[in-house]
């Protein structure tokens, strides 16, 4: 084909249906309807005369044709997004932007930001936080802080392991003075339970406390973890928190800890395109959070 005649929309509409997995999601990706994608698909499935995708209800699964293609599509688009971003000079600017986890950004990498601005007074650093899969693309943060249960979470990246996530139960002491007292975990029961995304988290800590059966009874749910964290030290309830992200709390007696049982809950990461092309900045970034949080270089 020609490359005048390249269908350039609909291979932009496929790569992202097919890197995310859904019309709906690549739909808000590219700020179109869903329909658009739909359509713009179709038709580039009739110009290729193969299907792309196995529609199913509320699902989409992609062919061997359609996997091979998205490798090359995919491959493609990040080409021509990188030379796009070199002839724009992105890599040799000042200015660093980082997407962090929310509670991650908001707990320790906010707080600790003078430490490396005080070590690279040149770096401007814009922080997005979000938790959302990114690229990596010129309209996209350079390097990521994401939470994940392994370091394959984000395909066609790498990431640098920071630390492992343990979640602990955490009180306010005035909830604590005025309520039962916690002589064992079952205790905990007797309080509101605050939970992020949902209950799994907590049910594991019951059943590794001996509870497998624990009755979980009054819950607040919060998004993400730094809004638990918040609600604990309002005195909202017990938390199941990250240890780590809590730490200054518990020790400054603005949290108490009542049992020291914890859980594991995957582990934080650093995640980028690709570490050896990583601009300046991003280098010394990189280098700086792996010396603040005790990480090897190269782990």
């Amino acid at each position: 084909m020609k490359r005048g005649r390249l269908p350039l929309t609909a291979l932009r509409s496929f790569e992202a249906a097919g890197r995310l997995g859904s019309f709906t999601l690549a739909a808000d990706e590219l700020f179109v309807s869903q329909a658009a994608v739909s359509r713009q698909i179709k038709e580039l499935e009739a110009e290729i005369g193969k299907p792309l995708f196995e529609r199913r209800h509320r699902a989409v699964r992609l062919t061997a044709a359609g996997t091979a293609l998205l490798g090359t599509v995919s491959r493609a688009f990040d080409a021509m997004d990188a030379g796009l971003s070199e002839i724009r000079g992105r890599r040799g600017g000042g200015l660093l932007e980082i997407s962090a986890e929310p509670s991650f950004a908001a707990c320790w990498l906010v707080p600790h930001l003078d430490d490396f601005r005080a070590g690279f007074p040149e770096i401007d650093v814009a922080v997005d936080s979000d938790m959302r899969l990114i690229e990596f693309r010129a309209h996209e943060a350079e390097i990521a802080i994401r939470h994940g249960a392994h370091a394959g979470a984000w395909p066609r990246a790498e990431a640098d392991h920071l630390m492992d996530v343990t979640m602990v139960p955490v009180i306010a002491p005035a909830l604590l003075a005025g309520g039962p007292a916690l002589e064992g975990p079952a205790d905990l029961l007797a309080y509101t339970l605050l939970h992020e995304e949902n209950r799994s988290v907590w049910e594991r800590w019951f059943a590794a406390a001996g509870l497998p059966d624990a009755p979980l009874g009054r819950a607040q749910i919060f998004a993400e973890g730094n809004l638990v964290l918040q609600a604990a030290l309002r005195g909202h309830g017990v938390a199941l928190v990250d240890l780590f992200l809590a730490a200054e709390d518990i020790a400054a007696g603005r949290l108490v800890q009542p049992f020291g049982l914890s859980v594991r809950h995957g582990a934080y990461w650093l995640v980028a395109r690709s570490f050896r092309r990583l601009s300046p900045q991003a280098r010394a970034f990189r280098a700086w959070l792996l010396r603040r949080l005790g990480v090897p270089a190269g782990s």
